[in-house]
Formats: structure tokens, C-alpha cells, sequence
């Protein structure tokens, strides 16, 4: 079970929460053994440990200093509007089952009729 999108939004929040809660965890943890004091500090280490965030200003800093336009990524997807299809006839990610189905269907109808037009086109003209 667990499948549902829901339940994945929500296990992905929890996953972040504890990323976040971990330092405060942690020094929690390290008040309430000092005041037991029996414990070492060393054993705490080997329990919990704690991965330290990591800066996203670091990251980020990129310096161009010669290539202008060259970054420019070819990610841009042509799509038609009307269909919601790509260039290689695919739907889009958010769209479900149901509303790709309709719009198949939609399509298919559409071929029908060109073609039943066509055929009622070439019969009449063929004497």
C-alpha cells in the first residue's frame, strides 16, 4: 500500500523534518547525558551523528567570465499546446491516466471523421 501520492509527499516531509531536527536532536541528547554523567561523550558519537548541512552559497557561487549565452541549456521542450503532446508524443508528467485517455480519444475521434470524409470524398468523386 502506501503508494498514494499523498503518503510519498508526506514520508518526503518527514525525511526533511528530520534533516532539520537533527542538530537539536542531537544536542538534546548530549544535555540529558550530562546530567546523567555516567556516559562518555564518545559513545554518544558512535549512536548519533549528525551530518552538518551543507552551504548552498558555496554552491551556488559559479563565475563566468569569458562564455555569456554559451550556458544557455537545449532543455526547452517543444509541445503542442492543443494536444499536450511532446515532440516525441508523450503527455506530461502531472497529467494522469484518465485526462491522457480523454484526450486519446478525443484525437482518435477526430481521425475517424477525416478519414470517413475522405472515403465519402473519393466515392463520389470516382464516377
Amino acid at each position: 500500500m502506501a503508494k498514494s501520492l499523498r503518503s510519498k509527499w508526506k514520508r518526503k516531509m518527514r525525511a526533511e523534518k528530520r534533516k532539520k531536527n537533527a542538530p537539536k536532536e542531537l544536542s538534546r541528547l548530549k544535555n540529558i547525558l550530562k546530567i546523567g554523567g555516567d556516559v562518555l561523550m564518545k559513545d554518544v558519537q558512535e549512536i548519533a551523528t549528525v551530518v552538518e548541512p551543507k552551504r548552498c552559497q558555496e554552491k551556488t557561487q559559479c563565475v563566468v567570465k569569458d562564455e555569456t549565452d554559451d550556458m544557455k541549456m537545449e532543455t526547452d521542450i517543444k509541445r503542442n499546446k492543443k494536444t499536450l503532446l511532446d515532440q516525441h508524443g508523450q503527455y506530461p508528467i502531472w497529467m494522469n491516466q484518465r485526462q491522457r485517455k480523454r484526450l486519446k480519444a478525443k484525437r482518435e475521434k477526430k481521425k475517424g471523421k477525416s478519414k470517413a470524409r475522405a472515403l465519402k470524398a473519393a466515392k463520389g468523386l470516382a464516377w
